[in-house]
């Protein structure tokens, strides 16, 4: 990495409020008028709705608007736009536009359309890029961290895995990323550990990539951490504020707010780990933040599942009733019935 700041990069598709609101907040940074941003908005898809066409089209207005707008009032130092020609799907566009970028650079600051950062959120990621340059040990920069206590755990602490809201990282550690990785592995004391001892399913990201059933890329990026025995720098209370728990996202529930703090770090300067260990402080609290909302998740999905069976088996009886018909009883529908929809992008 030169002397300047870290690039910084982000990926957009067809959220115009949620860019807008994402960008807002990034050129609310004093270091952002110094800083080159790349952005990349992705192609349309061949299913693409005409709503969802006309969102993306509002989106590519909205930021050559913003990159004109920037050329008088320098936001940042330079704009760097491009927009694919096909949908790549936020996986493969992330994996291609930050390999590019990280690799021209040296070091790279990702965001997604969907991450409203704190003011002082440059003025981290830069000084802890530039403090563990040199310590391969240190994988990546989080952004964000678990809304779990902050009491002794100081400004910030090393743990396993490295989240992607807002995140940063060196070309020498992105070297390593590869989605060519094989079950074979991974023996179950591993997997034990890359499931925060149990207490969360991250490897099951893995294992239905591995099947062809869910294409993402931040699990790769913990495994490759995971081989290296690396850690990931998580500030005690984040920097960036998650937005796309609207169902406006690709991997982002309606019970993901759980994963927001209740206020925004604006504190710096800070404070670093003396030590590049992992905080079993930080693991205890985080494990039982996964844990008990596990189950929370698990009775609403329930509690949401008995009630869309109850109100189709109502439906129906009443439809076969006015036809003079025998009712059909419809099989109750249960958590177990449905594929658990995996959110990858809260942690791995």
């Amino acid at each position: 990495m030169d002397s300047t700041l870290a690039p910084i990069v982000l990926f957009t598709y067809n959220r115009p409020r949620h860019t807008k609101a994402t960008l807002d907040a990034l050129k609310g940074n004093l270091l952002a008028k110094e800083s080159v941003l790349y952005i990349y908005q992705d192609g349309l898809k061949d299913t693409a709705t005409k709503e969802q066409k006309d969102s993306a089209l509002e989106v590519s207005a909205y930021l050559q608007d913003f990159i004109a707008s920037n050329e008088k009032e320098k936001y940042f130092k330079h704009i760097t736009f491009t927009q694919r020609e096909r949908n790549f799907g936020l996986a493969d566009s992330i994996i291609d536009g930050v390999t590019s970028v990280i690799n021209k650079h040296g070091a790279i600051i990702v965001l997604e359309d969907d991450i409203v950062v704190s003011p002082v959120f440059l003025d981290y990621m830069n000084t802890a890029l530039k403090h563990y340059k040199d310590q391969p040990k240190v994988w990546s920069i989080a952004g964000w961290g678990y809304p779990i206590a902050t009491q002794g755990l100081g400004d910030c602490y090393f743990w396993r895995i490295p989240h992607c809201w807002g995140w940063a990282s060196w070309s020498d550690r992105w070297q390593y990323f590869s989605r060519d990785v094989s079950l074979a592995e991974f023996t179950q004391a591993d997997i034990h550990y890359i499931n925060c001892d149990g207490a969360a399913d991250y490897f099951s990201h893995f294992t239905l990539n591995h099947k062809g059933k869910l294409k993402t890329w931040a699990i790769f990026n913990y495994l490759a951490s995971y081989k290296r025995n690396a850690l990931t720098l998580c500030p005690s209370l984040s920097y960036i504020h998650q937005i796309g728990f609207d169902g406006s996202g690709v991997h982002c529930g309606d019970n993901g707010n759980i994963f927001n703090t209740s206020s925004i770090n604006t504190k710096f300067p800070i404070t670093f780990p003396k030590e590049v260990i992992e905080s079993t402080l930080a693991l205890d609290r985080i494990r039982a933040f996964e844990l008990a909302h596990k189950i929370t998740i698990q009775k609403r999905v329930k509690r949401k599942l008995a009630k869309i069976s109850t109100t189709i088996q109502a439906k129906l009886a009443h439809i076969i009733a006015r036809r003079g018909g025998a009712a059909y009883k419809l099989p109750v529908i249960t958590y177990a019935n449905v594929s658990h929809r995996y959110d990858e992008s809260k942690a791995a």
